[in-house]
C-alpha cells in the first residue's frame, strides 16, 4: 500500500486530489495541507515510507527553506513535487536537495501514479516534460500557460516585474509601492531564481511571452 500526504495551497486542487487518490485501492491518503509551516508540524508524525506529494510553490516558505527543514527532520523522507513549470533552473535548482521526483499537475492519473508506484519502490521520477538534466529547453526561461503566472508568482512580485520592465530603478520602485529598497531587492532576485534567468532582459522576455506588459 503505497501512503501519501498531500500538500497544495489551493484548496480546490487539494479536495479533488485527495479524493481521486483515495479511490485508487493501491493507496492511502493519510493527511493533508495548505501550508509549508502546517507540513512541518505535522512531518514527526509521519512515516518515512510516506510519499510527500508537495507543491513546490507555497505561499508561507521559500522552497530551498522548506526542503532545508524537511531534510533537518527526515533526511530520508521521500518527496515527489507537484509543479507547473517545465525547462526551468527554478526547478533543477531544488534537485539538490534529493527530490525523488517532479511531474506536473496537468498529469494524467495513470502517470501520476506511475510516478508515485516507482518512488514507493525506491526509484525516481521526473515527468519527460520536466527537463531536469538540462537540454535545449533547460536553458530557457520558465514556460507556464498565462493562467498560471499568478500560481507561480504573487500579486507582489508581478507589480514588481511590470516595474522593472518600464525601467524602473529600485530605489524608484521601492517609492511606487511603498517599500524598502531591499525588499524590492530582495524581489528582484526571487524573480530571477524563480524564472530561471540570469538579467533584467530576462524578466523583460518572460514578461511580453506571458502578456505581462505591453
Amino acid at each position: 500500500m503505497t501512503r501519501v500526504f498531500i500538500v497544495d495551497d489551493h484548496e480546490m486542487y487539494l479536495e479533488g486530489l485527495s479524493l481521486l487518490l483515495a479511490k485508487q485501492p493501491t493507496l492511502q491518503v493519510v493527511g493533508s495541507c495548505q501550508l509549508a509551516s502546517q507540513l512541518l508540524q505535522q512531518l514527526p508524525n509521519l512515516s518515512t515510507e510516506d510519499i510527500l506529494l508537495l507543491d513546490v510553490n507555497l505561499p508561507d516558505m521559500e522552497e530551498d527553506v522548506l526542503l532545508r527543514e524537511i531534510r533537518k527532520i527526515r533526511p530520508e523522507q521521500k518527496i515527489l513535487y507537484l509543479t507547473l513549470m517545465r525547462g526551468t533552473r527554478y526547478v533543477h535548482r531544488l534537485s539538490k536537495f534529493n527530490i525523488q521526483g517532479y511531474i506536473l499537475k496537468n498529469a494524467s492519473i495513470e502517470e501520476l501514479l506511475l510516478a508515485l508506484k516507482t518512488v514507493q519502490e525506491g526509484g525516481t521520477y521526473f515527468s519527460k516534460e520536466v527537463d531536469i538534466l538540462g537540454g535545449e529547453n533547460f536553458r530557457n526561461t520558465l514556460t507556464i500557460e498565462d493562467r498560471k503566472v499568478d500560481e507561480i508568482l504573487s500579486r507582489r512580485e508581478i507589480e514588481v516585474l511590470r516595474l522593472v520592465c518600464r525601467e524602473y530603478s529600485n530605489a524608484e520602485i521601492a517609492q511606487q509601492l511603498f517599500l524598502s529598497v531591499s525588499t524590492i531587492e530582495t524581489h528582484r532576485k526571487n524573480l530571477i531564481s524563480k524564472l530561471g534567468v540570469q538579467n533584467t532582459v530576462g524578466l523583460v522576455k518572460f514578461a511580453l511571452r506571458n502578456n505581462l506588459i505591453d
